[in-house]
């Protein structure tokens, strides 16, 4: 939209890291395949929103800056950013299950069942 507006040059800097993985504690949130950063590398991302310049915040970085000197909490859920749970027992085939029920694709085909039910 901003090229089409007009700019010659398009840059995106976002505040927070690449968004890679689902998150399984309560957000609904797109499964991997729908998030654009999934499986690419920030040049490909970049390249795919059709911008000449990305950056994202470095994951170590935003700890830091939302960690208090010196008090709790140390520990931060950063899953969707980095893929590791903190519950530790989050399987492949538990994220297969959450991609089955939480697809764009499953959403659409639930909401065709209740219209049919519907009519």
């Amino acid at each position: 939209m901003s090229r089409y507006a007009g700019s010659k040059k398009v840059y995106f800097a976002s505040s927070s890291p690449p968004v890679r993985h689902p998150n399984v504690y309560g957000i609904d949130m797109p499964v991997p395949d729908e998030l654009v950063a999934a499986g690419r590398s920030i040049e490909e991302v970049q390249e795919l929103i059709g911008a000449d310049w990305l950056v994202y915040q470095d994951l170590h970085d935003l700890e830091d800056a939302v960690r208090f000197r010196d008090r709790e909490p140390h520990l931060f859920d950063t899953s969707c950013f980095s893929g590791n749970y903190v519950t530790g027992a989050v399987t492949p085939e538990y994220l297969a299950r959450l991609r089955e029920q939480r697809s764009d694709h499953a959403k659409t085909e639930r909401e065709g069942q209740r219209k049919r039910k519907a009519s």
